[in-house]
């Protein structure tokens, strides 16, 4: 029997689509992160299908029950909001669906990565989303110095708690770029802030829902380095006798780099 991916709304419970109800009445079994959550949901559409928890702290113990449900009937995995196996416990169960050869039927819906992307006024062509940035601050710098100098859209997730310092840290590493802070999306407190980091920070002095943040990418060009291989072509035109000023003006044509900075490599290969 099928494992059915089902996307549930990330916040206004209108935004769930015919073809998802009309799974949930159906199937057998609901797994869901928080049967709490999805009880409000449930009810809300009268669907009185039995559930079962799975999240991440009995992922591996309800594993092999859910699969045991699978032999039986048919079982739709939910997350507390958006696509399950997006930074959520769902990610495991649907491996091990795959790998069991058991199918595997996804229906789509809302998701809070590509609402925020749209909201942000930033470029939407290319981006990398990145889940959660870590809770440890030095992690968190780590991972962002990793993509510094990236030139697609950022987004990520961040806790109400953790937002100023991760603001801060963006600002610290990326540079005061363009951000969009979006707060509680679909929900009544519903926020998009955009801006410069640093504006962000000033605007969100006691955080409170669940953030989305969307970064601009790098705009700046990365630098042409004067790396090793640059300084070997250099020694090998003037092995074969290529003067200086040809040397630099040629290399800096290839490389981008300035004929002044080619010019003293040149002078230190005496």
């Amino acid at each position: 029997m099928p494992l059915y991916i089902v996307a549930t709304p990330i916040g206004n419970l209108e935004d769930i689509s015919l073809r998802a109800l009309r799974t949930l009445r159906e199937v057998k079994l609901i797994a869901a992160e928080d049967t709490r959550r999805t009880r409000k949901l449930l009810n809300a559409y009268d669907i009185k299908t039995p559930t079962t928890s799975y999240h991440e702290h009995n992922k591996l113990t309800k594993l092999d029950y859910i699969l045991d449900c699978l032999k039986d009937g048919d079982v739709a995995l939910v997350s507390d909001a958006g696509m399950p196996g997006i930074s959520d416990p769902g990610y495991e169960l649907i491996t091990a669906v795959s790998q069991r050869g058991i199918p595997l039927i996804p229906i789509p819906g809302p998701s809070v990565v590509t609402t925020a992307l749209v909201v942000s006024g930033l470029d939407t062509g290319q981006f990398r989303y990145l889940g959660y940035l870590p809770s440890k601050a030095s992690a968190r710098r780590r991972q962002l110095q990793e993509i510094a100098g990236e030139q697609v859209t950022i987004v990520v997730f961040e806790a109400p708690h953790r937002l100023p310092a991760a603001l801060k840290d963006i600002l610290s590493i990326l540079g005061d770029r363009q951000i969009a802070v979006c707060r509680e999306l679909t929900k009544l407190h519903e926020e998009v802030f955009r801006g410069t980091v640093s504006g962000a920070i000033a605007h969100f002095t006691a955080p409170r829902g669940e953030f989305t943040l969307v970064i601009e990418g790098d705009t700046e060009p990365e630098k042409p380095q004067l790396t090793d291989e640059v300084k070997k072509r250099l020694k090998e035109m003037k092995g074969l006798g290529v003067g200086a000023k040809e040397a630099a003006t040629r290399l800096a044509a290839e490389t981008g780099l300035s004929r002044k900075e080619l010019y003293q490599a040149w002078l230190e290969l005496n």
